[in-house]
C-alpha cells in the first residue's frame, strides 16, 4: 500500500482583528443572541474589499513555497480547493490559483460539498487520488470568505448569527511519503439531513435574481435544536471510529483539532473523547467560526507555536452544514515546523 503523508500546513488571516462591538452596536433585541449557538467570539477577521478567494488562497500557500521552494508547489500533481463563497457562480478558485502559481497539475478539483469538514474531505480525496493514479503530491486549500461579505450586509449585520463567523484560509501539502502518515480516515454522509440548511431573503426571491433584501442563513428554534443534537453526536462518533480503526483509545490522542462553530460544541466534543483542554486547541476567540478553514488554520497556529511535536498523534474531525456530512482523520505528525 502507498503511504500518503500530510507534509506541511499553512494559513492566512485577512486584515486586523475585528472586535464584537462591530456587531453589537447594530444588534437587534434578539432572543437568538442568548442561544449558545450564537455566543460571539472575542475577535474575527474579515476579507478586505476587493480581496478575492484566489487572493486568500495564494497568500495561504505562500509559506509553503517559502519553506519548500516554488517547485514543491508548481510541480504538484493534484490541486483541490474548497471555497465557501465562490467569486463567480459555479467556479471555485482552483484553476485561477493554478494559473497564478504557475502550476500545471494533472487534476484540479473544486470541492463544494465538504462544508466545515472540507479539509478532512479533501485529505481523503487527495489520498485516494495519490494512491490510485500514481500521482506524487497534492495541494489542498480551504477558503472561508463569507463573514466579511455575507454577514456584514446592513440587514444581516444586526442578526445574532452575524458576529460568529470569521474569514481565513488554510492550505496543506500532501505527498507519497512515510514522514507524516495519514493513519486512518472515517467519512460519513447523511443525506437525510441535506435539506435542513437553508437560506432566505425577505421578500423571498432566488438568491441570483434581482430584487431587494439580503441573503442570510435561515435559523429557527427547531433547526437549532436539531443541528445541535446532531453536531454533539456526529463529531465524536466519527472521531472514535477512526481511533477504533487504528487501534488506539481516544485518550491517547495528543492533539484534537475540529471545526469550531461555538464554544459549547468544542467543550462537548473534548469531553466525549475524554481529553484535557490543552489537547483540543482552537482559534475561536481569535478568529470566530472559520467553517472549512478552521482545522488547517488551527493546525498551522499550533504547529508554528511548537505545540505539536513530531511523532504526535493528531486527530482531525468536523461536521458540515446541518449534519449531512461528518469526517475524521488521524495523522502521525511530522509536518515541517
Amino acid at each position: 500500500m502507498v503511504t500518503v503523508s500530510l507534509l506541511d500546513v499553512a494559513s492566512y488571516l485577512p486584515g486586523p482583528p475585528i472586535g464584537t462591538e462591530f456587531f453589537t452596536r447594530f444588534a437587534r433585541s434578539d432572543r437568538m443572541a442568548r442561544n449558545v449557538m450564537f455566543r460571539a467570539p472575542t475577535h474575527r477577521h474579515h476579507v478586505a474589499d476587493g480581496e478575492s478567494a484566489v487572493d486568500m488562497a495564494e497568500r495561504a500557500v505562500a509559506p509553503l513555497i517559502e519553506r519548500h521552494g516554488r517547485a514543491a508547489v508548481t510541480d504538484v500533481d493534484v490541486l483541490l480547493t474548497h471555497t465557501q463563497l465562490p467569486d463567480l457562480p459555479v467556479l471555485g478558485c482552483g484553476a485561477e490559483l493554478a494559473r497564478r502559481l504557475g502550476m500545471t497539475p494533472r487534476c484540479i478539483l473544486d470541492v463544494h460539498n465538504g462544508g466545515c469538514a472540507a479539509f478532512v474531505h479533501m485529505i481523503e480525496l487527495a489520498r485516494t487520488l495519490l494512491t490510485g493514479t500514481g500521482a506524487g503530491t497534492a495541494l489542498i486549500v480551504a477558503v472561508q470568505n463569507s463573514a466579511g461579505q455575507i454577514f456584514t450586509q446592513p440587514e444581516v449585520r444586526s442578526l445574532a448569527q452575524a458576529a460568529v463567523p470569521g474569514d481565513g484560509c488554510g492550505a496543506a501539502l500532501l505527498g507519497v511519503s512515510e514522514r507524516a502518515p495519514i493513519l486512518g480516515i472515517e467519512s460519513r454522509h447523511h443525506p437525510e439531513y441535506a435539506g435542513d440548511m437553508t437560506a432566505e431573503i425577505d421578500p423571498p426571491r432566488k438568491y441570483w435574481a434581482p430584487g431587494t433584501g439580503q441573503l442570510h442563513i435561515a435559523f429557527t428554534d427547531a433547526k437549532i435544536t436539531a443541528v445541535f443534537a446532531r453536531g454533539n453526536r456526529l463529531v465524536p462518533e466519527t472521531a472514535l471510529a477512526v481511533c477504533d480503526r487504528i487501534g488506539v483509545k481516544s485518550t491517547e490522542v495528543d492533539t484534537f483539532v475540529t471545526n469550531q462553530p461555538n464554544r459549547l460544541f468544542l467543550r462537548n466534543w473534548r469531553e466525549a473523547l475524554e481529553l484535557a483542554p490543552e489537547r483540543h486547541p482552537d482559534t475561536f476567540d481569535e478568529c470566530g467560526n472559520l467553517f472549512g478553514a478552521a482545522i488547517p488554520v488551527t493546525l498551522d497556529v499550533e504547529n508554528r507555536a511548537g505545540r505539536i511535536p513530531n511523532g504526535s498523534l493528531v486527530l482531525l474531525a468536523g461536521f458540515a452544514h446541518a449534519g449531512d456530512y461528518a469526517a475524521a482523520a488521524a495523522i502521525r505528525w511530522g509536518a515541517a515546523p
